[in-house]
């Protein structure tokens, strides 16, 4: 029987997982996801840690680099200081996301090209439906999602007892939220997987330290793990690295004996994790982080929207330092930081990580516990979430505005399992003090609990089926189509170059803010840009308040007016003069250097 209940159980859980893929999948549509899985295709196929997404920023690092290191890489006898000719090296991305999804390419069959319209699951009714690789990718994150219902539930059962542990598992497995994650092909269930890692080796470490079993050396291994951990953690997501903070200070002060050795034991391992990386990223641009590392001052006065990623010719100086040398720079980023946490407090923290249940988590910060490794691990889950919201009020970045709750720089939401066993176990401490008339009532109480806390899940798997595509803008078929038009080694501009590298497989850089000085900078001194592709990203901003909103006669905006009062022809100035037909009528404009598109039908 207990064999059978298992199988029944896991027959379940698969059963969820098919029917929200059936109702909740959709294809990629963020930035951060698209670029992590085209970075992961060229690391499996050999081309190292390499980008077909071109960052202005980025060419200006590596210009820069090269140029200070009078390296002068040469293709032919052109010389290639923002190395546009040769393969690009990626300065925005930690490995560990990227090499795990290479190795998940290497053993599955991913199918780049599109699906033959025979193909009835990634097709409907002869249309494209589904990409195959965005629904591999998915399948594999709601793998991690549930080795980490699987953890929470060791977790529970370790701190807490059964029922706890039975009901956290499940009400972990109906948190919309946590599903949305699984199929947004982001990081965030490797992200989860790795802290919950964590917790446990800190619960086994202040165990070990209480009751001694393995003497000073086992200590020692755990506090190197721990370091470990958080620092695999800080690859795979930067801003996950600054949890070393609270490790570190957990293991200094529940440490008995030898705390500052046992805490900076910790410390050292994390820096060894990160040291060979952070080598890599100054090697190759001169800082520690690459891109990333002005993170800090984007979506600010000093840098709006995406404007510093899209500048070629950046006034950053030397160091990190050099940007906060003016008072505007501080007081924006000090207006950037107030705005994010009055957000942050409003919005995110009355329900942490997705849910209604951090209520019960914060209340029950007034109730002690027996058990001391319970108590302790609160104490430092309290720690991370305040480390955590100041450097999410610090990072938050444009890629928030885009995707508001599903993005990579939501940290709240990996504290979320801990969160919902620790409002469980409230809850029915709680439930215990009630006088039922008869026991049954109890199950009933616990179940409309359940319901009511898995109501959105619910809800998203009783709607009709949405459509899958996330269009406009981001049309797989259309994209690859477009893509496919170029030559592999050809270079694009667009508004969305990240889904022209994955979805076409073509290096795209990223539509600069200048239609005059920064575009022939790149046309005409490092590589020819062969083709222009604008979306609704573009074409759907308000004209003239942001498209003509500075410096009107070197904007996009003023191309985009010339275009439309030509009645759809290319300005002369504009050395791209051939437009695709019919494009233009459904939001989008590929331009081009030639008419391509008559020997894509002749073939």
């Amino acid at each position: 029987m207990r064999y059978l209940r298992s199988a029944a159980l896991v027959l379940a859980v698969l059963m969820l997982a098919v029917a929200y893929n059936f109702r909740g999948f959709k294809n990629m549509n963020t930035l951060e996801a698209m670029d992590a899985a085209q970075l992961a295709r060229n690391v499996s196929e050999g081309k190292g840690y390499t980008t077909l997404f071109i960052r202005p920023l980025s060419m200006y690092l590596v210009k820069k680099r090269n140029q200070e290191t009078k390296a002068v890489p040469t293709v032919g006898e052109v010389a290639d200081f923002s190395q546009l000719r040769t393969p690009h090296p990626d300065l925005a991305n930690p490995p560990v996301y990227p090499v795990v999804l290479a190795g998940l390419m290497k053993a599955l069959p991913f199918r780049y090209p599109l699906p033959e319209k025979t193909q009835a699951f990634w097709n409907l009714r002869g249309n494209f439906w589904r990409y195959q690789p965005d629904f591999l990718i998915a399948v594999f994150n709601q793998v991690l999602l549930l080795i980490a219902v699987a953890m929470v539930f060791f977790l529970a059962r370790r701190l807490f007892d059964r029922s706890v542990a039975w009901l956290s598992a499940l009400l972990m497995l109906g948190t919309d939220l946590l599903w949305r994650f699984s199929v947004s092909g982001l990081s965030t269930m490797l992200l989860l997987v790795i802290f919950l890692g964590l917790a446990w080796c800190l619960i086994v470490f202040e165990e070990e330290n209480r009751e001694p079993r393995g003497g000073m050396g086992r200590l020692f291994l755990l506090a190197a793990f721990a370091g470990l951990l958080t620092g695999v953690g800080g690859l795979t997501r930067y801003a996950f690295g600054w949890m070393i903070v609270p490790v570190a200070v957990f293991v200094l002060l529940i440490s008995s004996r030898r705390a500052v050795l046992l805490s900076l034991v910790s410390l050292l391992m994390f820096a060894a994790v990160l040291t060979p990386w952070i080598i890599r990223n100054l090697n190759v641009s001169g800082r520690a982080l690459g891109t990333a590392t002005y993170t800090i001052i984007e979506k600010t006065g000093a840098s709006p929207d995406f404007q510093l990623q899209r500048t070629l010719e950046a006034d950053l100086g030397d160091t990190l330092l050099d940007v906060f040398r003016t008072k505007d720079t501080l007081g924006a980023l000090r207006t950037k930081v107030q705005v994010n946490s009055l957000k942050m407090i409003q919005d995110d923290l009355p329900r942490l990580g997705g849910t209604w249940l951090a209520a019960f988590f914060l209340a029950g910060l007034l109730v002690p516990f027996r058990n001391p490794a319970t108590q302790r691990l609160r104490h430092f889950l309290l720690g991370a979430i305040a480390v955590a919201f100041v450097v999410q009020a610090f990072g938050k970045t444009q890629l928030s505005e885009d995707s508001p709750d599903i993005n990579t720089e939501n940290l709240l939401v990996l504290f979320g399992p801990l969160v919902i066993a620790y409002g469980v176990s409230l809850f029915l401490l709680i439930l215990d003090q009630v006088d039922f008339p008869f026991r049954e009532l109890r199950y009933v109480v616990i179940a409309l609990f359940a319901v009511l806390f898995s109501l959105p899940l619910i809800l998203t798997l009783l709607l009709p089926r949405p459509v899958p595509l996330t269009y406009p803008p981001y049309h797989p078929a259309i994209i690859q189509g477009i893509a496919n038009l170029m030559e592999p080694e050809e270079l694009t501009m667009s508004d969305m170059p990240w889904a022209v590298a994955w979805y076409g497989q073509r290096q795209s850089v990223w539509l600069t803010l200048s239609a005059q000085t920064d575009y022939f900078a790149i046309d005409s001194l490092q590589k020819p840009i062969k083709g222009l592709y604008l979306t609704q990203r573009t074409l759907d901003r308000k004209f003239h308040g942001e498209l003509l909103q500075s410096a009107p006669e070197s904007t996009w905006g003023a191309l985009l007016l010339d275009f439309i009062v030509n009645r759809q022809q290319v300005p002369p100035t504009f050395p791209l003069r051939s437009s695709m037909p019919g494009l233009f009528a459904s939001g989008q404009l590929f331009l081009t250097d030639r008419d391509r598109w008559r020997k894509s039908r002749e073939r």
